[in-house]
């Protein structure tokens, strides 16, 4: 049996017997470095196309679990909020006005000191209710030495006291100050509920 023969395809026979290419060497070498430059290119979009998909799939994750974390963040808060919020009340109803009722006479000494310095000469007018006398006439007599009158007045509040000196007069409202501080906390929680 003799030995099988392919036909060859890359080359054929001219009449005169000689063997002639189908196609030059060059041009099967541009064909080859044009089909490698096409493989090379469609490779290299796929890669971009890959990554431009991952991006945006870590993007989405992102911004999933940050919007998550947000909710997570508020839903902290408001449960923070809602578990003090009995415990503050409490404090600004009790130790508030009791805060207040004693830092009432130093707040009277401090409006009234930049006072006393200009009219040192003029008797110092207060009007209170007869309950805080006692500790704003101790305090006021020991700090400044000013000739005092004090003019009691039951229907005023506990937190509340004018200082006159002359023409000029100071309020001193530490009950409103205290229902204005309530008013706000009360105001924040309502907010944030």
């Amino acid at each position: 049996m003799s030995a099988l023969r392919l036909e060859v395809f890359d080359t054929a026979s001219a009449a005169d017997g000689s063997v002639q290419p189908l196609v030059e060497a060059a041009a099967v070498e541009e064909a080859k470095v044009a089909s490698f430059e096409q493989g090379y290119s469609a490779g290299w979009d796929d890669a971009v196309a890959a990554q431009q998909g991952d991006q945006g799939r870590i993007r989405a994750d992102l911004a999933r679990n940050l919007q998550s974390l947000s909710f997570t963040f508020q839903d902290a808060r408001s449960h923070v909020l809602h578990s003090i919020k009995p415990l503050i009340l409490e404090m600004v109803n009790r130790l508030l006005p009791e805060v207040a009722r004693e830092s009432l006479a130093p707040t009277v000494l401090e409006a009234v000191m930049p006072m006393a310095e200009e009219l040192a000469d003029a008797p110092m007018i207060l009007v209170l209710n007869p309950a805080v006398r006692g500790q704003i006439e101790d305090l006021l007599s020991q700090a400044t030495g000013l000739p005092m009158v004090v003019e009691e007045e039951p229907t005023m509040p506990d937190g509340q006291v004018y200082i006159r000196f002359g023409a000029s007069e100071t309020k001193v409202d530490l009950g409103q100050v205290t229902t204005d501080i309530a008013i706000a906390v009360r105001a924040f929680f309502n907010l944030n509920s």
